[in-house]
């Protein structure tokens, strides 16, 4: 095999995720995990049993239509239309994936080439970072900074070269919780229309907006031949192992990403696809008493990090919250993470991980609130001890 690396040159420096390092510690060391954002109980039991009704059903134990079930894109597209007033053809306009991760892969195999160039917010979710990779192309990052995390829409504009292919937009955006605004989005829209530009949106914490309201930028003027929309089940309705995710966009885009995405899983998710398309029919009370739900929850994990001497960024979306551990006297969240297990076990993620300049969120530190109260009023109490 000679002297060259084992590993894809364009995956050079993507090793095991810190989710899997930090995952991997609270089970060393029997911490509260508060790091890997998936809840610790599941979602709605009538989903549950949905599932588990296909399974005994033999709906979906074999292969599932390549796009995914009828009842499932048909779902998505009521969805859409229910909560944005957007029209989607669920034939040629929404496509089922594993999860939004591989709907994000996908999009970018298909849609990017070398020399390509990718503006994505920063910090970004780590796998947006891979996928650009595997794709070929070159990620240019637009720096959110403390304490509000707004884009700095000027520098979005200058970022923009003859290079540039498309916009990857997170909004609401993990791991800061910022939302972007009306205003925002529209100026995003309308610098996508003057350039040329193809915008993907990774939608998955559409549901979990805690302030301000959260706006498809599909929906915007100029944007609906032009926008990747992307989301899922997982956060919504806590079923996260079950990764049913989907995309919807004008047919040109979705048989683009189909194309590529046939090649990576296929199929996937059989009989969970169906419990999904029950679940996004769920009545409007579950989606807005799971939003309260994390409302309190963020509540309680805010005034226990600022009564550990946090500086805590109150995110206005998702489930994570965005710290600061200057004040406590630290410098470097990776350090400051790998060693919080033994010192008060509690684990949480470095935004660090998140950033192409590291130093940009070195002092910064996330923690998960999607757990139950009284876990968190634990490492709560963790927290302030230490």
């Amino acid at each position: 095999m000679g002297d060259r690396p084992l590993l894809n040159r364009r995956l050079d420096g993507f090793g095991t995720t810190i989710f899997a390092e930090m995952s991997a510690l609270a089970v060393k060391t029997g911490a509260i995990n508060l790091g890997q954002g998936f809840p610790d109980t599941d979602g709605p039991e009538a989903i549950r049993e949905a599932a588990v009704r296909a399974l005994r059903d033999g709906r979906g134990n074999q292969y599932p239509p390549g796009p995914g079930i009828p009842e499932l894109r048909t779902a998505v597209a009521d969805h859409q239309q229910r909560f944005y007033g957007l029209p989607f053809d669920p034939d040629t306009e929404v496509l089922v994936t594993a999860g939004a991760t591989e709907a994000i892969a996908a999009t970018m195999l298909a849609l990017l080439e070398p020399g390509d160039e990718v503006i994505a917010f920063e910090p970004y979710y780590d796998s947006y970072a891979a996928c650009i990779s595997m794709a070929g192309a070159t990620r240019v990052p637009l720096t959110l900074r403390a304490p509000d995390f707004r884009p700095d829409l000027d520098a979005l504009q200058d970022a923009v070269t003859d290079r540039t292919r498309l916009l990857l937009l997170n909004s609401p955006h993990n791991p800061t919780g910022m939302v972007l605004t009306r205003e925002e989005l529209t100026a995003i829209a309308e610098l996508a229309v003057e350039r040329d530009l193809i915008v993907v949106t990774d939608e998955v914490y559409e549901h979990l907006v805690f302030e301000g309201e959260h706006i498809p930028l599909i929906s915007l003027p100029g944007m609906r031949d032009r926008t990747v929309s992307i989301s899922s089940a997982g956060k919504t309705f806590s079923f996260t192992g079950w990764k049913v995710g989907w995309v919807t966009a004008s047919a040109p885009l979705v048989t683009a990403i189909r194309t590529a995405k046939q090649f990576l899983t296929y199929v996937s998710s059989g009989p969970f696809q169906y419990a999904v398309a029950e679940a996004l029919r769920l009545p409007d009370d579950y989606f807005t008493g799971f939003r309260e739900d994390l409302r309190a929850k963020r509540r309680i994990l805010a005034d226990g990090l600022t009564a550990a001497g946090f500086e805590v960024f109150h995110p206005q979306g998702t489930y994570f919250i965005t710290t600061d551990i200057t004040a406590l006297g630290e410098k470097d969240g990776l350090t400051f993470c790998r060693s919080l297990p033994e010192r008060c076990g509690v684990v949480a993620v470095p935004n660090a991980v998140f950033y192409d300049d590291p130093e940009a969120g070195r002092s910064q530190v996330r923690f998960a609130f999607c757990t139950r109260d009284d876990v968190l009023r634990e490492a709560a109490s963790r927290l302030q001890r230490w």
